[in-house]
């Protein structure tokens, strides 16, 4: 007998065995899946009460603070050279008390910044480079943060947490919001999980079950072809406790040479001109 030839027949007929048995299996699982796919129901755009329900919830929590303080840790995407994006962080530490006190401290990955507001006056303080740029500012939070982002381009990813009224800055483009469950791994609480798209904006976002306040909030922008991620993280929360007067100012900042308040780009700001250049001085 051919041991040979005998082995060889076996083997093909074990793979016409096996092929058989793989193209049931798969088809077995296709019919499957597509009865799963018939009977899922189909997503309807628009706005789910429970979703709503607790958007409104937390903009409440927030909007009643007389004070509160958290630390704020924003994570974005920029495009690398390479292709896949690269992720920068920024830490603040804020502190505000309505409706005309507030302090931010950025620390790193950048240079560290200080941001005051007492109802009168707003205060951009650079500790490294020991400059500070002050300008009166409007009565109201909402409006401080409106103006230093207009004449100064300062902004904070995390204004929409302590304006006046959160949910407004939400409702406004708001056309899709669903609930999509709890999580037990954020912020070390459980947490409601909604997604909503306000805008040109995408966001999911964590509130805490029980004490309604934003532990995580992502977001990505739809207008954006790359999709890179904003991530900010919210935690060490206090509300509603006593706050220092003097919190709100900076000692080192008074002492700091002074600058425009105004864009970087605007060049032509007073201020904001680089110095004459000088000839150097011949050695005698």
């Amino acid at each position: 007998m051919n041991y040979k030839k005998l082995l060889w027949r076996m083997t093909i007929a074990l793979s016409v065995v096996l092929a058989a048995s793989g193209n049931a299996q798969q088809s077995h699982q296709t019919r499957q899946t597509s009865k799963a796919a018939a009977k899922a129901p189909t997503y309807q755009a628009g706005l789910e009460p429970r979703a709503i329900d607790i958007l409104k919830a937390a903009s409440a929590r927030l909007a009643a603070a007389r004070t509160m303080s958290f630390t704020a840790v924003v994570s974005y995407e920029s495009p690398s050279r390479l292709g896949p994006p690269l992720v920068y962080s920024t830490q603040s530490e804020v502190t505000m008390q309505r409706p005309d006190r507030l302090r931010i401290i950025t620390l790193g990955d950048g240079p560290r910044s200080e941001f005051y507001y007492d109802g009168k006056t707003m205060t951009a303080f650079a500790p490294a480079e020991k400059l500070v740029a002050v300008a009166d500012a409007p009565p109201t939070i909402d409006a401080a943060l409106q103006l230093a982002y207009d004449s100064g381009a300062i902004y904070f990813p995390f204004t929409d947490v302590i304006v006046a009224d959160p949910y407004k800055d939400i409702a406004d483009g708001l056309t899709n919001a669903f609930y999509i469950g709890q999580s037990v791994v954020v912020g070390g609480t459980t947490t409601d999980m909604v997604a909503y798209v306000t805008g040109d904006v995408f966001v999911q976002i964590w509130i805490g079950t029980q004490d309604k306040l934003p532990r995580r909030i992502y977001a990505v922008y739809l207008n954006d072809r790359t999709r890179l991620r904003h991530v900010l993280e919210l935690s060490n929360w206090d509300v509603d406790v006593t706050i220092p007067a003097n919190a709100f100012d900076s000692a080192d900042a008074a002492g700091a040479a002074r600058i425009a308040f105004a864009r970087p780009d605007a060049t032509d700001a007073p201020g904001m001109k680089p110095p004459p250049k000088t000839r150097p001085s011949r050695t005698q």
